[in-house]
């Protein structure tokens, strides 16, 4: 059985890195991978370090 990551949500941290670089740091175009680093970080109780910027990208992408 895997051991779980010291770090959860990195995963999801990167792909958001990835999707902003692809799309000229637009992060209104990311919206789908942020969401799903919010919801893996509501998942882990925002024990990731990955999980401190989630709630800027967010307002960024709701305004």
């Amino acid at each position: 059985m895997a051991k779980p990551s010291k770090e959860p949500c990195k995963k999801e941290a990167c792909d958001i890195q990835a999707c902003l670089v692809k799309n000229n740091f637009l992060s209104h175009k990311c919206t789908r991978v942020i969401e799903l680093l919010q919801k893996c970080c509501e998942q882990c109780n925002h024990e990731s370090t990955h999980c401190a910027s989630v709630s800027d990208l967010l307002k960024q992408i709701r305004n």
